[in-house]
């Protein structure tokens, strides 16, 4: 089954808690700190693979989780980080975060992305240790892997795309000048999945796509073709084939009048593309005079073939070829992409149903110690966050003594004695 997208639900790992030990010495009733801390949780990477062609397995299993950072323990021994998650996709993919951004265009394989990072590990105590904290007895815990959803859509990469009305003859074409074989029947609609066969001519070779047929309102979702008109974005040129048929109701100068108008309303970079115009059948008794009442119209060379006999297919496919040599040399590099994101504000406050809501990672690692019922830990979060700046934040969001602040799972109470934010930890 083909299948070229895939909306995913991926989570980074979760990273280890720090430890909070002791070991004995002589004159040190609480010991030598000697908590190790924990280890990071595993990042969500998306790798693009040749040997891949579809999305299936994300279709079939859209849940992927990295693995979690293992939490630090005595005599400093630090936790492992945790297994990064590397998702293979066909190279071609395209992938886009939930607001429908794309944030990676992979096009070559082994092109990576990072999507996702896993949660920091918490600190042990013996990472506390300095001239304010002598026996720290309190660690961190470590942070929760981030989620996310996305979509990865496959766009195929191919030299020309084969662009037709339904029963046009494209995959009996398809099947003539390569070995691919895909499905062909004499009702429309026969192409329900884009097929690739790579063209060999003697002094060279291309790759030809099939693209399911298109008929008029493909590009606003009529028909069975236009979910498949992506596909034609990759291709370098167009080969656009007309069907003289009885099966067809418009003439092949409607038929192309309405395939440009279609990629044109998909995409006018993509209806510019160098294209070669093909009338196919015209081993059939009105084939010919088609294409030749055709040729009278427009301004550039009408190939006669038939993909049934083989007639004219030689030619036709040294044209394509040559289509696709200029596009590249007008336009050598394809190279895909990886947007890098902004990185997010710090820390976001907001009232909600009579509470200070703190949001964001620089306000969740202030606090994200182990036992915040010990004065240290307690004092050192709210220097913390003071250095931050959430309680000048909050002081000007409105914040008053004595309102209830929450970030994450844990409740405060807003006070106006601001803590030393000059000390180190």
């Amino acid at each position: 089954m083909f299948v070229d997208e895939a909306r995913v639900f991926l989570r980074a790992g979760d990273g280890g808690a720090g430890a909070v030990a002791f070991r004995k010495l002589r004159g040190r009733p609480r010991g030598k700190p000697e908590g190790g801390s924990g280890g990071s949780g595993g990042d969500v990477v998306v790798e693009a693979d040749s040997s891949m062609a579809t999305l299936l397995a994300y279709r079939r299993n859209p849940h992927h989780q990295a693995g979690r950072g293992t939490h630090g323990s005595g005599d400093l021994r630090h936790g492992r980080h945790g297994e990064d998650l590397i998702l293979k996709v066909p190279v071609g993919t395209v992938i886009k975060d939930g607001s429908g951004t794309a944030v990676a265009d992979l096009v070559e394989s082994g092109q990576r992305v990072t999507l996702i990072e896993g949660g920091r590990g918490g600190r042990g105590n013996a990472a506390f240790v300095g001239p304010r904290h002598h026996a720290p007895d309190f660690a961190e815990q470590g942070e929760y892997g981030e989620r996310a959803e996305f979509t990865f859509e496959l766009k195929l990469l191919a030299d020309a795309a084969i662009i037709g009305f339904p029963n046009a003859g494209k995959s009996t074409l398809v099947s003539r000048v390569s070995a691919a074989r895909p499905k062909i029947a004499d009702y429309p609609f026969t192409t329900l999945q884009p097929n690739l066969g790579v063209v060999a001519l003697p002094d060279r070779e291309f790759v030809l796509a099939d693209i399911p047929g298109l008929i008029e309102g493909a590009a606003e979702g009529k028909g069975l073709g236009h979910s498949f008109l992506r596909h034609a974005e990759r291709a370098r040129a167009l080969l656009v084939l007309l069907d003289p048929s009885p099966l067809q109701t418009t003439s092949v100068g409607e038929q192309l009048a309405v395939l440009t108008a279609e990629l044109a309303a998909h995409s006018p970079e993509l209806a510019g593309r160098p294209r070669v115009i093909a009338v196919n059948k015209v081993d059939l008794p009105e084939g010919e005079r088609a294409a030749e009442r055709l040729a009278a119209l427009v301004d550039e060379p009408v190939h006669q073939i038939s993909a049934v006999t083989g007639s004219g297919l030689t030619r036709l496919m040294h044209a394509v070829a040559d289509a696709a040599e200029q596009a590249e040399r007008a336009a050598p590099d394809r190279a895909g992409f990886v947007l890098h994101r902004p990185v997010p504000p710090g820390f976001d406050v907001h009232r909600e149903a009579g509470v200070w809501v703190v949001t964001g990672k620089a306000a969740e690692r202030a606090v994200a110690f182990d036992d915040l019922t010990k004065p240290e830990a307690a004092y050192l979060a709210a220097r913390r966050l003071a250095r931050a700046g959430v309680d000048e934040a909050l002081r000007s969001a409105g914040a008053q003594p004595g309102d209830e602040v929450r970030i994450g799972d844990l409740v405060f109470e807003f006070h106006e004695d601001e803590a030393d934010a000059g000390d180190g930890e």
